[in-house]
C-alpha cells in the first residue's frame, strides 16, 4: 500500500534529517525508546486506556478526559503518547498517566508490536490523529477506539477521490466525538454514522486552567494601581509591528507581551520597536532598579505563564494571525475579555464563533487595529460588551468531556 511506502520514506527521512535538526533528533530517539520505556513499565495485570496526542495543543484537549477518567474510573491505568517533541519535553513528567512515551512510528510492525506490549482495554485519539496501521490493528483487536475533539474540512484528503483508499482508516474508530455540524455530515458522505456532536474538550481544559490559575505577584506589581492593560499572546513580529506602533502613540495603557519565540534576538527587536519605553523582562523583575509600577512594558521571556496573565488584560491580542494560523483563542476569552487577532483564522472554529458573537474581532493590518482600539477608548462600553459576549461564549461551550466518558461508559 502506498501508504506504508511513505511511512518508510518518512522513516529514512527523518533518520537523515535527526543529523543536522535537534528538534528531529529527539523525536528520532524518543521513538526508539519507546519500547524499552513500555517494556520496564507496562504492568501486565493493569488494564490501560491509551491516549495519543499529536503535541501540546491536543494533550490540553485530552488532559481533562485523561483526569476525569481517573477520578471516576480508578480500576484503569493511562497510556499517553506524544509525536512531537513539543508536546512529549512539556509533559513528559505529567503526573495524570502511568506511563509517558513517543508513538513510535506507524509501521505495521512498530504497531503490532506496541499493541502486543501494550494491549489496552480503550483508546482516545486526540483531534487530527489517524495512524493507518495502528487504527485497523486496534479494530482487528477489537479494541474499542474513539476520536476525541474531531473536525473535518471537505478540503481533507479523506473527502478527495484520490484519498478514499486511505479515507477507510476512519471506519476503524467505534465512535466520532466532533466539534460540529459540517464534521458530522462530512462523515455521513462515507457511511460513518456512529458520531456525536460533543465540542470541544478544549473549553472544559481552560476553565479548569482558569478555576486553577496563578496569582502573579510581579504581574501585580507592574500594574499597581495604574492604567488599562493590552496582553498579547503567542505574538509574532508581523504582530508587534501593528500593536506597538499604536501604543507608542497611546502611551497611556501598559503593556504585557508575552512573544511566541523568546529568544534574545526577538527580545531586542521587540524593545527597539518601544522607542524608549520603560521595559522590564519578567525574569529580570527581581533585579529591577526602580519599583515595578514605575515600568510601561513587561515583556514575558518565559513560558508557562500565558494563561494565567490573560486575566490581568482589559484587551487581549492573539498572535500567529498573519503567518501560518492564530494561537489559542480561548485561553483569553474565558477571562471575560476581547479578544484581537489577525486573518489567518478560517479553520479555527472557535475564532469564527468568538467573532460571530462580538467576543473576537478580526484585524487585517494597522489600521483596523487602531480602529478597534480607538472604538474601544471611545465607548468603554462596547469593549465590556465583547468581554462578556468572550466569557459566555467559552462557558456555554463546556460540558464536552462529561458527556463524552459519560456515552463510553453508559
Amino acid at each position: 500500500m502506498i501508504y506504508n511506502i511513505v511511512i518508510y520514506l518518512y522513516l529514512f527521512g527523518v533518520a537523515v534529517y535527526s543529523l543536522f535538526n535537534e528538534k528531529v533528533r529527539k523525536m528520532w530517539r524518543g521513538e526508539r525508546e519507546a519500547f524499552r520505556i513500555l517494556r520496564e513499565k507496562v504492568d501486565p495485570e493493569a488494564r490501560y486506556v491509551w491516549f495519543h496526542a499529536a503535541s501540546l495543543g491536543e494533550f490540553e484537549q485530552g488532559r481533562p478526559l485523561m483526569e476525569q477518567l481517573r477520578r471516576e474510573h480508578p480500576e484503569y491505568k493511562i497510556l499517553l503518547t506524544f509525536f512531537s517533541p513539543s508536546g512529549y519535553e512539556v509533559r513528559k513528567n505529567y503526573e495524570g498517566a502511568d506511563i509517558i512515551c513517543y508513538l513510535p512510528l506507524d509501521t505495521i510492525t512498530n504497531a503490532r508490536r506496541f499493541l502486543r506490549t501494550v494491549r489496552p482495554v480503550m483508546a482516545f485519539f486526540i483531534k487530527y490523529e489517524f495512524w493507518y496501521n495502528y487504527l485497523h490493528i486496534l479494530k482487528h483487536r477489537g479494541v474499542p477506539t474513539y476520536s476525541v475533539s474531531s473536525i473535518f474540512r471537505p478540503d481533507q484528503v479523506f473527502f478527495k477521490w484520490y484519498g478514499r483508499q486511505y479515507g477507510r482508516v476512519l471506519k476503524c474508530f467505534t465512535r466520532f466525538f466532533v466539534q460540529n455540524e459540517q464534521s458530522r455530515d462530512l462523515l455521513a458522505t462515507l457511511g460513518i454514522t456512529d458520531v456525536s456532536i460533543t465540542g470541544d474538550t478544549r473549553f472544559d481544559r481552560v476553565l479548569q486552567i482558569k478555576n486553577q490559575a496563578k496569582q502573579l505577584s510581579v504581574v501585580e506589581q507592574f500594574l499597581g494601581d495604574g492604567p488599562q492593560v493590552f496582553v498579547a499572546g503567542s505574538s509574532w513580529p508581523p504582530d508587534e509591528d501593528i500593536f506597538l506602533r499604536y501604543f507608542n502613540e497611546h502611551r497611556d495603557w501598559k503593556l504585557i507581551i508575552a512573544p511566541h519565540v523568546i529568544g534574545e534576538d526577538h527580545l531586542q527587536q521587540i524593545e527597539k520597536l518601544l522607542q524608549g519605553r520603560k521595559v522590564v523582562r519578567y525574569t529580570e523583575a527581581g533585579q529591577a532598579t526602580a519599583p515595578l509600577s514605575t515600568y510601561e512594558v513587561l515583556i514575558i521571556n518565559c513560558f508557562g505563564l500565558l494563561s494565567s496573565i490573560y486575566r490581568y488584560g482589559t484587551v487581549t491580542y492573539i498572535g500567529g494571525g498573519f503567518g501560518v494560523s492564530i494561537h489559542n483563542t480561548v485561553e483569553a476569552a474565558v477571562w471575560g475579555k476581547p479578544v484581537i487577532f489577525g486573518p489567518e483564522n478560517q479553520k479555527f472554529q472557535e475564532a469564527q464563533e468568538l467573532k460571530a458573537c462580538g467576543g473576537g474581532l478580526e484585524i487585517g493590518g494597522y489600521e483596523d487595529f487602531a480602529r478597534v482600539m480607538d472604538g474601544f477608548l471611545a465607548d468603554a462600553e462596547s469593549m465590556t460588551r465583547s468581554g462578556v459576549a468572550a466569557g459566555s461564549y467559552v462557558k456555554g461551550k463546556a460540558g464536552a468531556t462529561d458527556t463524552i466518558l459519560k456515552t463510553v461508559f453508559h
